[in-house]
C-alpha cells in the first residue's frame, strides 16, 4: 500500500510539474515582448522610402548614361542598395497595416518628443511642395536627363551628394528614436554606407574640378 501511495504521489507531482512548465512555455514574458512600431518607425519607413526612390531613379539613369565607369559602378551600388532598403521598409509597412506613403505633412515623426505629436508642423527642411531635404526639384531632374558625357557625370555626383547629405538627419533620427531594433539597425546601416559614398563623391567631384552644390 505504501508503495502504491508513493507511486501515485510521484505521478501527481510529475503532472503538476509538467503543467507548470507548459504554462511557462506558453505565456510570454512582458520583458521579452517585441515593441510595437511607433510614429517614428512608421514615418521613417514611409518618408525614407520616398527619399530613396528618387535616388534610385537618378542612379538608374547614371548606370545607363554615365561616361565614366567609376560613376556607373557607384550608381549601380546606390541603386542596388537603396532598392533593397525600400523593399524592406515597404514590407514592414505592409506587416504593420500602414500605408506605403505618409498621409499629410512630411517628416512630422521627427519631433522633439520622439514623433508622438501628430499635430506638430513638418520638421524643419521639409518643403510644402513635397520635397524632403536634399531631394532634387523637377527642374533639376529634367536638366540631369538632358545632359550627356562628363557634364552628366558631374551633375549626377552633385545631385546625389546633396541627396545623401539631406537624408542623413532622417537616418540619424531613426537610428536614435525608432522603437524597433530592426528599424534602428537599418537606419544605422544607411548612415554608414551613405557617409562612405558621400566621401567618395566629394573626391570624384574634386578630381573633375567641380564642387558640391549649395
Amino acid at each position: 500500500m505504501a508503495r502504491i501511495f508513493v507511486a501515485v504521489a510521484a505521478a501527481v507531482a510529475l503532472l503538476m510539474l509538467g503543467a507548470a512548465l507548459g504554462l511557462l512555455i506558453r505565456v510570454p514574458s512582458f520583458d521579452s515582448a517585441e515593441p510595437k512600431p511607433t510614429a517614428v518607425d512608421v514615418g521613417f519607413a514611409q518618408d525614407m522610402s520616398v527619399h530613396h526612390q528618387q535616388a534610385v531613379t537618378m542612379a538608374t539613369l547614371a548606370r545607363e548614361r554615365a561616361a565614366d565607369v567609376a560613376v556607373r559602378q557607384l550608381a549601380f551600388d546606390i541603386e542596388t542598395n537603396q532598392r533593397d532598403q525600400i523593399g524592406r521598409m515597404q514590407g514592414w509597412l505592409s506587416l504593420w497595416g500602414e500605408p506605403a506613403q505618409a498621409v499629410g505633412p512630411l517628416m512630422t515623426w521627427m519631433t522633439a518628443d520622439g514623433g508622438h505629436d501628430h499635430t506638430a508642423p513638418a520638421a524643419a527642411g521639409a518643403s510644402s511642395g513635397g520635397l524632403m531635404p536634399g531631394m532634387a526639384t523637377s527642374a533639376e531632374m529634367s536638366r540631369l536627363q538632358s545632359l550627356r558625357g562628363p557634364e552628366f557625370d558631374v551633375y549626377f555626383l552633385q545631385l546625389m551628394l546633396r541627396h545623401h547629405e539631406g537624408g542623413a538627419p532622417m537616418a540619424d533620427y531613426g537610428a536614435t528614436h525608432a522603437a524597433l531594433p530592426a528599424v534602428r539597425e537599418l537606419a544605422k546601416n544607411m548612415l554608414g554606407s551613405q557617409r562612405s559614398e558621400s566621401d567618395l563623391m566629394r573626391s570624384m567631384l574634386s578630381e573633375r574640378g567641380a564642387r558640391p552644390l549649395r
